[in-house]
């Protein structure tokens, strides 16, 4: 007799905080209907596929990398993990950075199962071998689940078999879209649809939320922005732009590459903007301007110009001092991000704080500033030595390469201290670091007086001071961007801090998502240092 539910899933939820985490901790009644299955896709660490058969009360669950085929000649590991509960079946959202799992998850497929050439088939999974059929919108036909000899970490083979709904050479990455919602795993990081609730019971857990979406351009948006000549009119969406000196050369050529031209960068504006407006809307924006491109001097701009389009959000400083901006640009469309390309804003710098509370920042930030003598190795080793130190701290964050020389990182934190206060936090953390390795660091103020060493600096934790925005351009050679990294990309040999350009870094995105997206659900308490 198998296990009640109860004590199949005491392993997982050890695993889990369900304070910090949305997902299910497991009190639904099993389907009277018949065996269920689900297939996620799950973003964590590394991208895998799970799948999950309703039985006796759970999920019994496999992890999946390459996730389930349809090939009759493909044998694709399956590690078995533990039990789930059965709100499972539908869950689809993120798990907070930090918790087992941590990442999204969408139900790439769904219907129901049935076992075959057995009566029992918790006694077939606990021999090592399950056949089944699969009835979902995307996988159908004979499956078979079989544990590999001797794996000792519980290692099966997933594998499909020769019948009617055979393909050769199906790829579950070619079908990336979730069966539920429609939308792709870099859509429902950057606007999960539900959270669960772990103070509820796990029925009422799961509360909508109504997240704002933004969407980039359509094929033909994009096809009409193409055959634009050297300036005309752009319609993005519900707005028309005026757009000018499309050819016009921004950044210079880097080796063996051509210039990046103004068209480039209204493209690319246009494109990222579903990734990078979460980190711009509600919140002023300072922004570094280039009209003549970056090869020349740029200049820092805050006010609104009289020129204006009407249809920008805007947001009024009532505290700015004479001289001080009043007036600023919040960046919360695409058309918006293009009408700032076409503006020669290259680089974009948000507050940390939004604009319904300017005094308590929702971000921490840590830079590491490299010196003249700093080698990238030297900065690895400091931004690894910040993760250290705030996983000791138990405190969830991410890094971020500049797309120039540096790292930073980025601390989501409760909008409840000043700015006064996050700065003190993270100055006692950034000392600290700066005592393990100090023949790399100076406190010094100037950067001439710092005998070429970097400099942990603490202070842009402050009222209108910013770093760049992630997925910004940099104005430098060849458009680099500043890039959001998994914590184990530090180990990436392959990583620079200017890798990834508005050339390459949507084929990064596309791929790998955004590494911040998690980061923003998440309010966290500062620790004592």
């Amino acid at each position: 007799m198998a296990d009640p539910p109860e004590h199949r899933l005491k392993k997982y939820r050890e695993k889990r905080d369900f304070e910090r985490t949305a997902e299910p901790a497991g009190a639904a009644e099993a389907n009277a209907e018949g065996h269920r299955f689900v297939v996620q896709r799950h973003r964590a660490r590394r991208r895998h596929y799970d799948l999950r058969l309703e039985l006796d009360g759970v999920l019994v669950s496999w992890a999946v990398p390459k996730g389930p085929t349809l090939d009759p000649k493909a044998r694709h590991l399956a590690v078995h993990v533990e039990d789930h509960p059965l709100e499972y079946v539908e869950f689809e959202g993120t798990i907070p950075a930090g918790e087992y799992g941590g990442g999204d998850v969408i139900v790439w497929d769904h219907g129901t199962w049935e076992p075959v050439q057995t009566d029992d088939p918790a006694e077939a999974i606990a021999d090592g071998n399950l056949h089944f059929d699969l009835f979902g919108e995307k996988l159908a036909g004979r499956f078979v689940l079989v544990r590999k000899d001797n794996s000792g970490k519980e290692q099966w083979l997933l594998l499909h078999k020769q019948d009617e709904h055979a393909q050769s050479g199906w790829d579950a990455e070619q079908h990336p879209l979730s069966v539920k919602s429609g939308r792709t795993n870099e859509e429902v990081a950057a606007a999960p649809e539900a959270i669960w609730r772990s103070d509820l019971p796990a029925t009422e857990a799961e509360v909508p939320v109504r997240p704002r979406r933004w969407t980039g351009p359509t094929d033909d948006e994009i096809a009409a922005l193409d055959a634009l000549g050297g300036q005309g009119r752009w319609r993005l969406g519900e707005h028309e732009l005026r757009l000018t000196n499309l050819d016009k050369v921004l950044f210079p050529a880097r080796d063996g590459e051509e210039p990046v031209t103004k068209r480039e960068l209204v493209r690319y504006h246009a494109l990222i903007a579903p990734l990078m407006l979460p980190y711009l809307a509600g919140r002023p924006l300072n922004s570094h301007r280039f009209p003549d491109g970056s090869g020349e001097n740029g200049f820092w701009h805050k006010q609104v110009p009289s020129h204006a389009p009407e249809w920008l959000t805007t947001w009024r400083n009532a505290d700015a001092d004479r001289g001080e901006a009043e007036r600023y640009i919040v960046a919360d469309s695409a058309a918006t991000l293009v009408w700032l390309a076409n503006y020669g804003a290259i680089e974009l710098h948000a507050w940390t704080s939004r604009t319904d509370n300017v005094e308590c920042p929702t971000w921490a930030l840590f830079d590491i500033d490299p010196g003249p003598d700093t080698s990238f190795d030297d900065v690895l080793a400091l931004a690894r030595l910040h993760r250290t130190a705030l996983d000791h701290l138990g405190v969830q964050a991410r890094p971020k390469v500049t797309g120039q020389r540096g790292i930073q990182i980025w601390v989501p934190i409760r909008p409840t201290y000043t700015f006064a206060e996050t700065r003190s936090w993270t100055e006692k953390v950034s000392r600290a670091v700066g005592h393990t390795m100090p023949d790399l660091i100076s406190w010094k103020w100037e950067k001439n007086a710092r005998g070429g060493l970097a400099r942990l600096d603490y202070t842009q934790n402050a009222r209108n001071k910013t770093l760049v925005a992630p997925y910004s351009a940099r104005p430098r050679p060849g458009a680099p961007v500043s890039v959001p990294l998994e914590w184990d990309e530090l180990d990436d040999p392959e990583l620079r801090p200017d890798r990834w350009t508005i050339r390459t870094v949507l084929d990064r995105v596309s791929t790998v998502g955004d590494p911040f997206a998690p980061l923003l659900e998440v309010e966290q308490e500062l620790p004592p240092v």
